[in-house]
């Protein structure tokens, strides 16, 4: 093992008058799958063991990602050493474009993992440059009071890691994402022989990866897609072959290559972050492949279908990745038909069903052999089923455990399986996002009150705490449609112009004409009444909105989003008191 000392004295604030206490907070990860991000403090001193999003679904239109609310960091970024982050994929890493501009403090990763950090960087946040600190399996480090190593792991993305962090008040070892792979596609086990040593030297902590504690027995290795891989270029060996999985899922990009040098095919990727990640992981030495079967997406018309392979993003329904516009029809250098067969090589995270079964559901329109999901061995886990998860607890012996990485039900049913292995329930915690564990010297640890946490809405280039009234307003629109109300008068409250009435969405059932002219009226009367007198916007607002849903419900039952647009003209000039800076007429 190699040992580094990376102790930064302008970072530490230690604080010997403190009471010696550790604390644990999960920030996200707890309770859903996705969102990782955990936080070890002691005195004045903290890491951050990943920072994750995760994707939204139905109930969060227009939300592109979720990331965890860092409030509690940003109260305390001067006491934070750095951010160590297990792995590249995206649960685990992105949310780092949007937390670093607010939080000064040095990421701790793996090679390939820095690079794809990097490749997120560029793509999502260019003017940040983050202080990169490159690390190894098998080494050592100290950062502050935290004394780190880090061991290897297998999981569905090379140059995986585990954390055995030794702190003053005892080892906490944190898994990430494993599996207990004995043939890996790179070669690279997970290390037992480390976990174990680690256990004789007394775990006070193991944080465990609960993905699935459901699932009886071993999760099957990666190699088997390689053998499924073979046989369905095998069956469809006159056809165009389009392969879909994740970006950084680097293992079945490996195999997809294997399996087209080995059938004679031609291999063309497509899409931004697909083409970026295999640049990079080639550069790297993560993936291997032969540069004589590698062709340019804008060159695949050279070469007949039976010589291609085309491998893309799109594997959750992605309104606009690769996948989803050949699916539409919309892509411009691929059109499907009988002459195609795709590959979905992923499994459907929860909340993307609708999105997946829908492309899935269009690549069968455009007459095209679909293999998903349902198939079988087309996709394997990257993560611990329930014996591999029992050999961990029996390996490292620790005295508390809490399972993280998972929905509720994973994690009380990871805990069922730490009791099943000889740990006294007592000692294990099922905790919430934001609830702190405090451990101090002697004692039975303690819960404490929750830091603030949840989540941070992403639309667009727009980070921000979305409110929940935002959301709520978005959700009725999309469901019941929206009427618009324009009203132009002047500062007594007189109309200068007829209302003007537009609607998107909302459906009358009743002779249109005749409920429009109620819509008019009931605005006037709701104008007039505050006519003659200096005019309150809110409240004329108010009464518009309630005279209007009156005359929806009464005619159609519509419950419409009512919303009034009001111009006030001013003696001298023209002043708009809308909500909208644009004009409505």
């Amino acid at each position: 093992m190699n040992e580094k000392n990376i102790n930064k004295p302008h970072r530490r604030h230690a604080n010997f008058s403190l009471k010696e206490r550790l604390n644990f907070i999960a920030l996200g990860g707890l309770g859903e799958i996705g969102k990782n991000m955990y936080v070890l403090e002691y005195k004045n001193e903290m890491i951050v063991i990943d920072c994750g999003l995760k994707f939204p679904d139905s109930d969060l239109p227009g939300i592109d990602y979720i990331v965890p609310d860092i409030s509690y960091l940003e109260a305390n970024k001067n006491k934070i050493l750095a951010i160590i982050i297990t792995h590249g994929h995206e649960d685990h890493t992105g949310a780092l474009p949007y937390v670093m501009p607010k939080i000064d403090a040095p990421i701790y990763a793996t090679k390939l993992t820095i690079g794809l950090i990097k490749n997120k960087f560029l793509e999502d946040c260019p003017e940040c440059s983050p202080d990169f600190n490159e690390i190894r399996a098998g080494e050592i480090i100290e950062i502050g009071s935290f004394r780190i190593r880090f061991i290897a792991v297998a999981h569905s993305i090379p140059d995986c890691v585990a954390l055995s962090i030794e702190t003053p008040l005892g080892r906490i070892i944190h898994t990430g994402d494993f599996k207990l792979d004995s043939t890996p596609v790179d070669g690279r086990m997970t290390d037992y022989g480390a976990f174990a040593e680690e256990g004789d030297k007394g775990i006070l902590l193991l944080c465990s990866d609960s993905t699935n504690a459901e699932k009886k027995g071993f999760t099957q290795s990666e190699k088997i897609i390689s053998l499924t891989l073979e046989n369905l270029f095998r069956n469809y060996k006159s056809r165009r072959i389009i392969v879909s999985s994740f970006a950084t899922n680097i293992h079945r990009i490996q195999q997809v290559a294997d399996a087209a040098s080995k059938f004679n095919r031609k291999i063309a990727f497509m899409g931004r972050s697909m083409i970026r990640n295999v640049e990079l992981s080639r550069d790297l030495g993560y993936l291997k492949i032969d540069p004589k079967i590698l062709i340019q997406i804008e060159d695949i018309w050279r070469y007949p279908n039976n010589q291609l392979v085309i491998m893309t993003t799109g594997s959750q329904g992605e309104p606009f990745s690769g996948l989803v516009t050949m699916s539409k029809g919309e892509n411009k250098l691929i059109t499907l038909g009988e002459h195609d067969v795709v590959f979905l090589l992923a499994s459907i995270i929860p909340g993307n069903e609708k999105l997946v079964y829908g492309t899935i559901n269009r690549l069968f329109e455009t007459g095209c052999e679909v293999v998903y999901e349902r198939d079988k061995n087309i996709h394997v886990s990257g993560h611990a089923s329930s014996e591999e998860l029992k050999i961990i607890l029996n390996l490292v012996r620790p005295q508390y455990f809490i399972p993280v990485h998972g929905e509720y039900r994973h994690m009380i049913r990871h805990s069922q399986l730490a009791q099943e292995v000889g740990m006294n329930a007592r000692n294990i915690f099922i905790l919430s996002n934001g609830e702190v564990l405090t451990f101090t010297r002697g004692n039975f640890p303690k819960r404490r009150e929750h830091v603030q946490s949840g989540a941070v809405l992403v639309d667009g280039n727009a980070v921000s705490g979305i409110k929940s009234e935002i959301m709520k307003e978005r959700r009725e629109i999309s469901e019941d449609g929206i009427l618009m109300i324009g009203v132009a008068i002047d500062d007594r409250g007189n109309l200068l112009s007829p209302v003007a009435i537009e609607t998107q969405g909302v459906f009358i059932a009743d002779d249109i004409h005749e409920v429009y002219n109620e819509l008019y009226a009931a605005a006037e009367n709701a104008i007039k009444e505050f006519a003659g007198s200096r005019v309150n916007i809110d409240s004329l607002k108010k009464n518009i909105k309630s005279k209007i849903r009156d005359v929806l419900r009464k005619r159609n039952s519509s419950f419409a989003v009512v919303m009034p647009v009001i111009s006030v003209k001013r003696p001298g000039y023209y002043y708009d008191n809308s909500d909208y800076e644009k004009e409505f007429f």
